[in-house]
């Protein structure tokens, strides 16, 4: 899958937990504020594999520190994560 210009980085996430997750919902489903637990029943596993997709597709490295349920809750928190990393901040 390619990352495209005219995608929002959520959109991007959202597309990782479909096909490369495997949630039982689809993108348009997923709201940015759904808890990954809770509502889309992600497990420790699908947590390991959302943090490795996401520093292969944008490029980013995620510390042990920085892999926290605060960060990780939700679309909107991951994607937060994201461009605070590619921005150089933490």
């Amino acid at each position: 899958m390619t990352i495209g210009t005219d995608r929002t980085l959520e959109d991007d996430v959202r597309a990782i937990l479909v096909f490369d997750v495997y949630v039982e919902a689809s993108a348009e489903e997923i709201g940015l504020d759904d808890g990954l637990r809770d509502v889309l029943g992600l497990d420790s596993l699908g947590f390991v594999e959302l943090r490795a997709q996401c520093e292969q597709r944008f490029g980013v490295k995620i510390t042990d520190a920085e892999f926290t349920q605060v960060h990780f809750r939700s679309v909107r928190t991951v994607a937060d994560l994201v461009r605070k990393l590619r921005d150089g901040r933490s």
